[in-house]
Protein backbone atom coordinates (compact mmCIF):
# COMPACT_ATOMS: atom_id res chain seq x y z
CA UNK A 1 0.00 0.00 0.00
CA UNK A 2 1.70 3.51 -1.13
CA UNK A 3 2.05 6.21 1.41
CA UNK A 4 -0.87 8.20 -0.40
CA UNK A 5 -3.37 5.86 -0.33
CA UNK A 6 -3.16 5.14 3.57
CA UNK A 7 -3.07 8.97 3.87
CA UNK A 8 -6.39 9.30 2.26
CA UNK A 9 -8.06 6.17 3.67
CA UNK A 10 -7.22 7.43 7.17
CA UNK A 11 -8.95 10.55 6.42
CA UNK A 12 -11.63 9.00 4.76
CA UNK A 13 -12.04 7.17 8.06
CA UNK A 14 -11.98 10.31 10.32
CA UNK A 15 -14.21 11.26 8.22
CA UNK A 16 -16.74 8.55 8.11
CA UNK A 17 -16.54 8.75 12.09
CA UNK A 18 -17.33 12.92 12.30
CA UNK A 19 -20.42 12.51 9.61
CA UNK A 20 -21.94 9.71 12.11
CA UNK A 21 -22.12 12.12 14.93
CA UNK A 22 -23.44 15.30 12.90
CA UNK A 23 -26.25 16.21 10.58
CA UNK A 24 -27.36 19.68 9.32
CA UNK A 25 -31.11 20.49 8.92
CA UNK A 26 -32.74 23.41 7.21
CA UNK A 27 -32.61 25.75 10.48
CA UNK A 28 -28.77 24.48 11.27
CA UNK A 29 -27.13 22.85 7.93
CA UNK A 30 -24.01 21.11 7.92
CA UNK A 31 -20.72 23.66 6.84
CA UNK A 32 -18.69 20.89 5.55
CA UNK A 33 -14.61 21.74 4.05
CA UNK A 34 -12.87 20.15 1.46
CA UNK A 35 -9.26 20.90 1.32
CA UNK A 36 -6.71 20.32 -1.55
CA UNK A 37 -3.23 20.90 -2.57
CA UNK A 38 -4.50 23.67 -4.94
CA UNK A 39 -8.00 25.07 -3.27
CA UNK A 40 -10.17 25.18 -0.77
CA UNK A 41 -13.93 24.25 -1.11
CA UNK A 42 -17.11 24.88 1.48
CA UNK A 43 -20.38 23.93 1.44
CA UNK A 44 -23.82 24.30 3.44
CA UNK A 45 -25.53 21.34 3.43
CA UNK A 46 -29.45 20.41 4.15
CA UNK A 47 -28.79 16.77 5.28
CA UNK A 48 -32.44 16.04 5.28
CA UNK A 49 -33.29 17.36 1.91
CA UNK A 50 -30.18 15.95 0.47
CA UNK A 51 -29.45 19.78 -0.82
CA UNK A 52 -26.69 21.88 -1.18
CA UNK A 53 -27.58 25.76 -0.06
CA UNK A 54 -24.48 27.87 -0.70
CA UNK A 55 -21.08 26.91 -1.50
CA UNK A 56 -17.81 28.64 -2.16
CA UNK A 57 -14.18 28.32 -3.32
CA UNK A 58 -10.51 29.53 -3.47
CA UNK A 59 -10.20 28.89 -7.46
CA UNK A 60 -11.19 32.30 -8.53
CA UNK A 61 -9.06 34.19 -5.60
CA UNK A 62 -5.63 34.88 -7.60
CA UNK A 63 -2.29 35.85 -6.02
CA UNK A 64 -2.84 35.26 -2.20
CA UNK A 65 -1.20 32.46 -0.07
CA UNK A 66 -3.23 29.31 1.00
CA UNK A 67 -3.78 30.68 4.38
CA UNK A 68 -5.17 34.19 2.68
CA UNK A 69 -7.36 31.90 0.40
CA UNK A 70 -8.98 29.49 3.68
CA UNK A 71 -9.60 33.30 4.86
CA UNK A 72 -11.44 34.52 2.01
CA UNK A 73 -13.37 31.26 1.95
CA UNK A 74 -14.63 31.25 5.74
CA UNK A 75 -16.12 34.81 5.17
CA UNK A 76 -17.45 34.10 1.93
CA UNK A 77 -19.51 31.13 2.92
CA UNK A 78 -20.87 33.14 5.85
CA UNK A 79 -21.42 36.49 3.67
CA UNK A 80 -23.82 33.48 1.49
CA UNK A 81 -25.08 31.90 4.67
CA UNK A 82 -25.94 35.66 5.72
CA UNK A 83 -27.65 36.43 2.43
CA UNK A 84 -29.93 33.10 2.74
CA UNK A 85 -30.58 34.25 6.37
CA UNK A 86 -28.71 31.48 8.11
CA UNK A 87 -26.76 32.10 11.27
CA UNK A 88 -26.55 29.22 12.87
CA UNK A 89 -24.20 26.08 11.51
CA UNK A 90 -22.56 22.45 12.29
CA UNK A 91 -19.35 22.86 11.53
CA UNK A 92 -17.62 19.28 9.65
CA UNK A 93 -14.17 19.94 9.09
CA UNK A 94 -14.40 16.43 6.54
CA UNK A 95 -11.40 13.85 8.55
CA UNK A 96 -8.93 17.01 8.76
CA UNK A 97 -7.39 18.29 11.87
CA UNK A 98 -8.58 21.00 13.01
CA UNK A 99 -5.13 22.88 12.35
CA UNK A 100 -3.92 25.73 9.69
CA UNK A 101 -6.04 26.02 6.77
CA UNK A 102 -9.21 24.23 8.14
CA UNK A 103 -8.61 26.17 11.37
CA UNK A 104 -8.63 29.47 9.49
CA UNK A 105 -11.45 29.03 7.64
CA UNK A 106 -13.25 28.10 10.31
CA UNK A 107 -12.38 31.38 12.28
CA UNK A 108 -13.13 33.45 9.21
CA UNK A 109 -16.49 32.00 9.54
CA UNK A 110 -16.99 32.94 12.70
CA UNK A 111 -15.81 35.85 13.02
CA UNK A 112 -17.88 36.84 9.38
CA UNK A 113 -21.03 35.95 11.75
CA UNK A 114 -21.29 32.30 11.83
CA UNK A 115 -22.50 30.59 14.93
CA UNK A 116 -20.54 27.06 15.66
Amino acid sequence: MSKINSKTEKRQRRHRRVRAKIQGTLAKPRLCVFRSNKAMYAQLVDDSKGVTLASASSLSIKNKKMMEKAIAVGEQIAKEAKDKKISKVVFDRGGYVYTGRIKALADAARSAGLIF
